[in-house]
């Protein structure tokens, strides 16, 4: 398996790097998870009145495609792991309790809550795809990508966030770079002077990391490594 994309545009947050700009200082030894700094961007393209709601994972993954500043009504994919986690648990914690059901809360426990409110935002009427794959996840959406490239050629956006998982979880995941959210405009024909990203069966011995990867780009560096179990190459012409 072989998959080449263009990246036409590109948005990241995370607490510590929160443009795109700021990836360019990216350094594995400096992640942190301070309580000083923010656990969601204050996002404010949207009306305080709605984004009040949203929990912090939807404020990640609508701030990275905001920056990622996609065409207007473009396909969109939506990948996360653990998805809406910390909101759902909370509504389990709450029948335990007895107490009643937000239904805010309940309307935004959903794995596409993130693609439903950014398809309202928008007024984007495009087709939306969320996916949820463990570990592979963010892997089963270039995939998911490369098909809808190959049937459509028009770019689309991939949007892939996660945050750590609630303290009882803590035991069955190992996950340094979280929280964090990307967002990729991605094209599968040969477009002039952007990066292109190239995923393959071939292993080398270095790992890559979300961070080296937002680096990478950032910086107009190429690189390359493992994840997901495969081999990701970013170049530059």
């Amino acid at each position: 398996m072989q998959l080449t994309f263009s990246i036409c545009s590109w948005g990241a947050w995370s607490p510590q790097y929160q443009l795109n700009e700021e990836w360019q200082h990216w350094e594995p030894s400096k992640l942190s998870l301070k309580s000083d700094l923010p656990q969601a961007p204050k996002l404010m393209q949207v009306p305080s009145m709605k984004r009040r709601r949203y929990s912090a994972l939807t404020k990640m993954q609508l701030e990275a495609a905001f920056q990622a500043d996609a065409p207007a009504s473009c396909r969109t994919i939506f990948a996360s792991r653990h998805g809406e986690l910390h909101r759902t648990l909370g509504l389990l914690n709450n029948l335990v309790e007895q107490e009643p059901l937000s239904p805010t809360a309940f309307s935004q426990s959903v794995h596409n809550t993130a693609s439903g409110i950014y398809s309202i935002l928008k007024d984007n009427r495009s087709a939306s795809t969320s996916i949820a794959a463990g570990e592979e996840s963010l892997l089963q959406a270039m995939i998911e990508a490369y098909g809808q490239l190959h049937e459509d050629p028009s770019p689309l956006m991939l949007v892939f966030a996660d945050q750590a998982v609630p303290e009882v979880y803590d035991q069955y995941v190992d996950e340094t770079e979280l929280p964090l959210a990307m967002a990729l405009v991605l094209a599968n024909n040969n477009i002039a002077n952007a990066p292109k990203l190239t995923i393959s069966q071939q292993r080398g011995s270095q790992a890559l990391s979300y961070g080296a990867l937002l680096n990478g780009l950032s910086n107009n560096m190429p690189i390359a490594g493992n994840l997901s179990k495969y081999h990701w190459e970013l170049s530059f012409a």
